[in-house]
């Protein structure tokens, strides 16, 4: 039986499915036509030689989002083509051996091919930075014509070419208005200033500028000090130095913030090693090793051992790093972790009065001021392509950090008390506890220099060891931890009217700290190392009846987080527009382990700070090789445990030595004005000219000083109205024939808005000094218009690096700083009287120059010789004017002047102050070798 409907099935059946291979056909057809028009491009590299012929040399292009590495050789003609390459932005780096290494941003946006000629210049030493993060993580690259801000950047090989010791070396001399305060005399303890703003390892000093090491905060959950040892110098790959106080950088970004990337295996290869020895018994071993493919598993360790006996008595440095970094990389993935520990002691003698100095340069105030920093490290690292225009970054971390410091000072307290001669009752103490040889009479400054005996009695007995005791020891300890998370986005976006790169982030990070601190009394030695005594400022010695007790032992957590954004318009290729903003939200909780009860007496207490900072910026190339820049920025910073455990006027303190209630303070904020214009011209015979000069002006609100109180030697921290920190910056940099060379030069006025009362005790015009009482602790005024003290009004930077043959360079670097105001010359009107004050108020102006030849003896083996200080000048890196317990033959004067015995101030002992320095190393040279495989 036939069914009439099945026919009909069956028909339109056939019909149906004959048409299917037709649509197979066209589908097939307009998927391999998509496929011609997909979002691929291409870029066409032309290399040339200094004289303009062509060259073979080595290239790399590597995405800046995970996904595309591609490692290539140009041929005989120069030239290569990259083909079938996605939509996106690349980083192409061109390299042969004996030249510098050039690298350059492209945009990937059509299927039309790119291209590009790099011309490179010999040398080996340099290479060139043309990415810069706008962010302390990765995904945010722009080029440097993009930053509304003269923005420096620095490679290892630089680093590793300059012979620094370390970064705060290397910046030192290289990077332009950075200077140096070695406060501490140590080489691996400096303040580094940049435009007037310092990150220092000095508990107490106000924290102006922001460190960052791949995306982790440097500035320490305790003071926001920067441990400038903690940071290994061989692992470091790249350095951004940002100008201003950008608000994508958080806290403490007054001034600037540094970000520092470290090296991977798939970037830094081989194997290498330098040994080096020579002068103050100095001798160091570097070694690192890298591997690993584009894709895959690659890996990076590096470690050093430092020991320098230290050219001044007694200061020695021992400091020992070691770094790991762990990566995998697929086409759109790269994760990495990095691990690093630092296992450091060091000796830094600090200050010397000036007279002293002049007898014998390496001489010292008083022995040991010693730090030992242990600090392992972990961050891990994340980063992911959605596509070519979606990008994620994150890290997450946990450092811990253990400090460790001793303090040797004098006791102020025994000024104008006669120490000299143990009295009867001593007497007996000494003799019943079996001490012998002690004076009976007749003890003075001229036949005991160096008093001991009523200090050991008086601790016997637990008596008064503050009024005889000339010395005493200051013991602390800090122990840090933290641990946070941060990611941002990345999107690009290619509107009608240009290109647009917008990013968003956030953070989360929690600080804890331990920190106790202790004092005992001690006596000066004549090699003015202290011997400590049996007494300790514990309450359990007293003075007048009152007991004595600085003893801290504080508790303090900080759990902060923030949100942040930074948008880029690109507009006619020739304009870029970028409007960025930040809000952090800190707290600051202590707990108060001696005195837990709020109150007056407890450091006890709780405080919120939250504010949002914005910037906003503009470039303009009118010109290929010009180039304008525009920003108005602003930073703040919170106040950190010291400051708020000593802000009552009421209760003053010895900062850092002891610590007391407070008042909240409010934060800093700076206010950021900048412009200038830069540029590459081209100029036959010169090659890889750049330049820059611009202006800046930076306005701190409710910046943070120590006030000095009433109460002799103590004081308190408060909110001054305004600070202002205004200059001009200019660099020029090029090479022409076998020379690279650099100058750099900054000019900086900094200077107080404000009057306000501080500490004057060592300056001739305080209060008591013009009442006719010198030599009493007394206050100064500040005036607005008066510059702040250790703050150069210039700075300026000079290298040369000559290629004298392909195996064979020379280095010469110039670093220029002009005088500065001393530390308790805040008023600028100190003048030496000769008896009660001695010493010029300012810090001199110095040029310090330093010589580097480098050979190779091999393909794998390289010697180095380096001179620092080549004229072996003698020059200082700061300034203090302080009272001093020593006369000019360097014996103790506990009572340089007799009492005033009439007027209001009869019965009080004038002091005799100085000025003390910090003296910069003299000539010293070392031997390098090195390998390379």
């Amino acid at each position: 039986m036939e069914y009439p409907y099945v026919h009909r099935l069956e028909s339109t059946c056939r019909q149906e499915f004959g048409r299917y291979p037709r649509i197979a056909a066209a589908f097939l057809f307009a998927a391999l036509t998509l496929h011609g028009q997909s979002r691929e491009g291409e870029i066409r590299v032309r290399v040339k030689d200094p004289s303009g012929a062509a060259m073979e040399a080595s290239g790399k292009l590597q995405s800046l989002a995970p996904g595309v590495q591609r490692n290539f050789q140009t041929d005989a003609q120069g030239t290569y083509a990259i083909e079938n390459l996605p939509y996106g932005r690349y980083r192409l780096e061109i390299s042969k051996t004996g030249f510098i290494t050039q690298s350059v941003l492209i945009d990937v946006r059509s299927a039309t091919p790119i291209s590009r000629t790099l011309q490179l210049a010999l040398a080996s030493q340099t290479a060139k930075v043309d990415v810069v993060s706008a962010t302390p993580l990765a995904g945010t690259d722009l080029a440097p014509d993009q930053i509304a801000g003269p923005v420096q950047t620095a490679t290892a090989a630089e680093v590793e070419n300059s012979g620094a010791l370390d970064l705060s070396d290397f910046m030192n001399r290289r990077l332009n208005g950075v200077y140096l305060n070695e406060m501490q005399a140590n080489p691996f303890q400096p303040d580094v200033n940049f435009r007037g703003y310092t990150a220092s390892p000095l508990l107490g000093t106000p924290q102006g500028l922001s460190v960052y090491v791949d995306g982790v905060r440097q500035n320490q959950p305790f003071g926001d000090v920067v441990s400038w040892d903690l940071i290994p110098k061989d692992a470091i790959s790249e350095i951004t130095l940002v100008p201003g106080s950008d608000p994508l950088f958080g806290m403490n970004t007054l001034g600037g913030a540094l970000s520092i990337q470290t090296k991977n295996g798939a970037g830094n290869p081989g194997l290498s090693g330098n040994i080096l020895y020579g002068s103050s018994g100095r001798k160091s071993v570097e070694g690192e090793w890298g591997g690993g493919q584009a894709t895959g598993f690659n890996w990076f360790l590096s470690g050093d051992g430092f020991h320098e006996s230290g050219w001044r008595f007694d200061s020695p440095s021992d400091v020992r790093q070691g770094f790991a970094r762990l990566g995998w990389r697929t086409a759109k993935t790269d994760l990495a972790l990095t691990i690093s520990y630092a296992y450091n002691t060091m000796i830094g003698n600090g200050l010397q009065d000036y007279r002293l100095l002049e007898t014998n340069y390496s001489s010292v105030y008083s022995v040991p001021d010693s730090t030992a920093n242990r600090s392992p490290s972990f961050n891990f690292i994340a980063r992911h392509s959605f596509s070519d225009t979606l990008t994620f970054s994150g890290n997450a971390w946990f450092r811990n950090i253990r400090s460790e410091e001793i303090d040797a000072n004098y006791n102020t307290d025994a000024l104008g008390l006669l120490i000299y001669q143990p009295s009867a009752q001593e007497q007996a103490v000494l003799s019943a506890a079996g001490y012998t040889g002690f004076p009976t009479s007749g003890a003075s400054i001229s036949n005991t220099p160096f008093p001991k005996w009523p200090c050991i009695a008086e601790a016997l007995e637990l008596g008064d060891p503050d009024q005889t005791c000339d010395g005493v020891n200051i013991y602390s300890k800090e122990i840090q931890n933290e641990y946070g998370f941060s990611g941002q986005f990345t999107w690009i976006a290619s509107p009608k009217i240009g290109r647009n790169q917008l990013a968003a982030g956030a953070l989360l990070d929690r600080g804890s700290v331990n920190y106790t601190q202790t004092t005992d009394y001690a006596y000066v030695n004549p090699n003015y190392t202290l011997t400590s005594v049996p007494a300790w400022q514990d309450g359990s010695t007293s003075v007048d009846g009152s007991p004595i007790n600085s003893e801290v032992n504080l508790h303090g957590v900080t759990p902060n987080w923030s949100l942040y954004f930074t948008d880029t318009l690109t507009l006619a290729k020739t304009v870029n527009v970028t409007v960025s903003g930040r809000y952090n939200r800190s707290t600051v909780d202590n707990f108060d382990r001696l005195n837990p009860t709020p109150g007056p007496g407890s450091l006890d207490g709780d405080y919120l700070f939250q504010r949002f900072n914005p910037a906003i910026g503009i470039t303009w190339s009118p010109f290929a090789t010009v180039n304008a820049y525009a920003r108005y920025s602003q930073g703040s910073r919170a106040p950190t445990s010291i400051e708020l455990g000593c802000a009552d006027p009421s209760a003053p303190c010895s900062l850092p030595n002891s610590l007391s209630s407070d008042p909240p303070l409010q934060q800093v904020v700076t206010d950021t004005w900048e412009a200038g214009l830069r540029g590459k011209p081209e100029i036959p015979f010169v090659h890889n000219l750049s330049w820059n000069a611009g202006a800046f002006r930076a306005a701190n609100h409710n910046d943070i000083l120590f006030i000095a109180a009433p109460q002799t030697g103590t004081g308190y921290f408060q909110n001054f109205a305004k600070t202002l920190r205004e200059g001009l910056d200019a660099d020029l940099d090029g090479r022409a024939g076998h020379v690279t060379w650099g100058l750099d030069w900054t000019f900086l006025s900094a200077t107080y808005q404000s009057t306000e009362t501080l500490d004057g005790s060592a300056n001739n015009t305080n209060n008591f000094a013009l009442q006719g009482y010198p030599g009493l602790p007394g206050v100064i005024t500040v005036q607005p218009g008066d510059r702040i003290p250790l703050i150069p009004k210039q700075t300026g930077k000079a290298y040369a690096d000559f290629q004298a043959t392909k195996k064979l360079m020379f280095d010469l670097n110039e670093v220029v700083v002009s005088s500065s105001y001393a530390r308790g010359n805040e008023n600028n009107a100190y003048k030496a009287d000769g008896v009660y004050y001695l010493g010029p108020g300012v810090s001199p102006g110095y040029a310090i120059t330093n010589f580097r030849a480098h050979y190779d003896l091999t393909r794998h083996l390289q010697l180095a010789v380096q001179i620092d200080n080549l004229f072996n000048h003698k020059y200082y890196t700061a300034a203090w004017l302080a009272n001093t317990e020593l006369n000019a033959q360097g014996a103790i004067q506990s009572l340089p002047f007799a009492v005033y015995t009439s007027g209001p101030y009869a019965g009080s002992a004038p002091a005799q102050s100085a000025t003390f320095f910090t003296p910069g190393a003299p000539r010293r040279a070392w031997v390098e070798l090195g390998v390379r495989f």
